[in-house]
Order: C-alpha cells, then sequence, then structure tokens
C-alpha cells in the first residue's frame, strides 16, 4: 500500500510528543490548561538539566501530547510565538466546531482566519498566547473515518530510518 520508494515493515511507530518552546512554563500551562481547556499530564522539576517536564494534552485526547519546553538558550528565544515561521502549526479538532469557537473567542483567544466550510469539515484560525498559528477543525464524518482508515494503511510506510508520517496523497488538505 505504500508508494514506490518505501516498504512495508511490521513497525508500529507513532508520535508521543511535540515540543512547544515557551517564555514561561507557567504562563503556558496557565493558556493551554485553562483558556485551551488541555489536561496536565505532568509536570516535574528535573534537576540534572533545571528544566521541568510540563506535557499537556487536549481534554479526552488520545494522541500525541504537547512537551511546553521553556526556552534554555538565547538562540531558542527567536521561535517562541514562530515555531513554524508562520505556517498553521497544529490542528485541533473538536466534535463541535461552534461551540468550541465561541468558546475560544468568549476566553479572548484571537482568531486570525473566520470559520469556512470545505469539504473535509469546518475550520478557522487561531493564535496561542505566544503567537503560534493553530487551526481549529471539526472533520466531517466521512473524512474522519477516510483519515483514520488511511492512517492505519500508511503508518508503517517507511524511508530509510525514518518513518513518513500520511505517506501518499491525502483528501485532508486544511486551506490554512
Amino acid at each position: 500500500m505504500c508508494p514506490a520508494g518505501h516498504w512495508e515493515t511490521d513497525l508500529r511507530h507513532s508520535i508521543t510528543h511535540v515540543a512547544l518552546v515557551v517564555r514561561d512554563y507557567d504562563e503556558a500551562i496557565g493558556f493551554y490548561c485553562g483558556v485551551l481547556g488541555f489536561d496536565l499530564l505532568e509536570d516535574t522539576y528535573q534537576p540534572v538539566q533545571d528544566k521541568r517536564w510540563v506535557v499537556v494534552r487536549p481534554k479526552g485526547g488520545q494522541g500525541a501530547s504537547i512537551v511546553l519546553a521553556r526556552a534554555s538558550k538565547p538562540e531558542q528565544e527567536p521561535y517562541i510565538g514562530n515555531q513554524t515561521g508562520g505556517r498553521v502549526f497544529l490542528f485541533l479538532n473538536t466534535d463541535d466546531f461552534s461551540r468550541e469557537h465561541q468558546r475560544l473567542k468568549d476566553a479572548g483567544v484571537e482568531f486570525v482566519r473566520q470559520p469556512q466550510t470545505h469539504e473535509y469539515g469546518t475550520g478557522a484560525g487561531f493564535r496561542d498566547i505566544y503567537g503560534n498559528l493553530w487551526g481549529l477543525l471539526a472533520l466531517t464524518e466521512g473524512t474522519r473515518l477516510q483519515f483514520e482508515f488511511r492512517h492505519s494503511l500508511e503508518r508503517a510506510c517507511v524511508r530509510g530510518p525514518l518513518i513518513v508520517m500520511g505517506c501518499g496523497n491525502s483528501a485532508i488538505s486544511p486551506n490554512f
């Protein structure tokens, strides 16, 4: 099922964490847990590195979590709020777009792209506390099922030692 140049394998991989560079741990926890409603999975001091291991995940989420990583070197500071060079960084899927969009607006979240409906579902763009761009999505049922099916077929597409996530063409291409 993998494109030419890839091979199928018995290996199973998944992305566990995504690091997000932040200015301050408590400020970031306040936004991601207090405003976005994420769960705080862990907040542990790491004395050897003089850092905290802070992990959050959307409430009810089963997938990857976000490690809130305070910039620890001057060269990391410019990436706070510009993690992906102005592109949308992460997409937050919800089961009720209208409810979540209104809840976030009421909480003062800045939306930079108003809701639009496409064949894959409804989406809007917002900024987090640092300026990183996010997509808020409510995928249509068929698209969500198609994505989950494609993911189960393609999760083993490998190119050398690198796992190629979502190799092949995809019907899901949010216009953000």
